[in-house]
């Protein structure tokens, strides 16, 4: 077997070919096209296996190289770099040290999502992109009428009927930034638009809709939840533990364990930040739809502040979905569960 560390760029992709004595049989650079990808890979011996860090250019070369390799494995930047640490770096030899730890088995690897399912995330973040400027919008328009002392119904103000109401009758509007209202209002008209088509094609999609079906069932995960979950998540068995899903989700904290003084340090920034802000919200709100869920709230409420609560129900959302995931069918309480565990 032969082993080839790839260092990737936005231009050049690095790359070290070993044996499995670790002898350097070829290095170099390539650029970062298919057509050079293509030609460089007929040089290589064989059977070879591939390895490379993750970055934002991974994901297309990884699709490519994965039918001219026994394996390729993407590594964890954050956990490669305490392992490859070295006082000298540069692109040679960060694409000779993966190879050595692809060789030797230390490559901390990351779960490559499969590629329709990444697709789709593409989908769902442009999604979040296309809310959260149309959140800026908002705010801009109530920003120029503050700045310009026009008064107005401030829970009304972004409903179209009433934006149009207070452009058209109310005087206080300068001239000097009528135009600019109407861009910022045409901004969000096309955002909500946008929105609602991007949202129906993700839940009408065949691939996704039997767990999106089944996801729902459970009480406080709505049809944004569950997308998230599906579209972030990917393959739930990949988790050996609830509590690895939990870890996953940034919705608990590192532990520094030191002789025998223990730490729990506040909610870890290594997570998944789009599942972790979609679970917060979803758990804000659960308590309304689940007695269960209402009374773990009220039980960690007393034990804390609101945020500590909100975590607790988070968390265990996770381990309701995780659950439904595992057993391919829809939720069920835990009482009824244990009757039909039982029956």
């Amino acid at each position: 077997m032969y082993y080839i560390g790839l260092d990737v760029h936005k231009k050049t992709i690095s790359y070290c070919v070993k044996n499995a004595s670790g002898q350097v049989l070829s290095e170099g650079k390539i650029g970062s096209t298919r057509r050079e990808l293509d030609a460089w890979v007929r040089t290589l011996p064989e059977p070879r296996m591939m390895a490379m860090e993750a970055t934002i250019f991974t994901g297309w070369i990884y699709d490519h190289l994965l039918p001219h390799a026994e394996k390729v494995k993407v590594a964890h930047p954050l956990m490669l770099r305490a392992i490859a640490a070295a006082k000298r770096k540069n692109d040679k030899i960060d694409a000779s040290k993966i190879a050595d730890c692809l060789r030797c088995d230390f490559l901390p690897e990351s779960y490559m999502i499969p590629t329709e399912m990444r697709d789709r995330r593409r989908f769902l973040r442009y999604r979040n992109l296309v809310l959260r400027q149309s959140v800026q919008m908002k705010n801009r328009i109530s920003g120029m009428l503050m700045e310009t002392g026009v008064s107005y119904e401030k829970l009304r103000l972004h409903r179209k009927g009433y934006f149009d109401q207070l452009m058209k009758s109310n005087e206080e509007v300068s001239d000097s930034i009528r135009p600019l209202l109407k861009l910022c209002r045409e901004q969000i008209d096309r955002s909500i638009l946008l929105d609602r088509t991007l949202l129906k094609t993700l839940e009408r999609d065949p691939l996704l809709s039997g767990r999106l079906e089944r996801l729902r069932t459970i009480p406080g995960v709505g049809p944004l939840t569950a997308l998230t979950w599906v579209l972030e998540i990917g393959d739930v068995s990949r988790f050996r533990s609830i509590k690895q899903a939990i870890s996953y989700c940034g919705l608990c904290g590192e532990e520094v364990r030191s002789a025998d003084k223990v730490m729990r340090t506040p909610i870890s920034k290594q997570r998944n930040k789009h599942i972790q802000s979609m679970l917060v919200e979803a758990a804000r709100l659960a308590p309304r739809y689940s007695p269960e869920l209402a009374v773990l709230y009220d039980r960690e409420r007393q034990r804390g502040d609101g945020n500590r609560a909100t975590l607790a129900v988070a968390r265990k959302l996770v381990a309701h979905m995780v659950a439904v995931e595992r057993r391919q069918s829809s939720f069920l309480p835990a009482g009824e569960f244990r009757q039909t565990t039982a029956a």
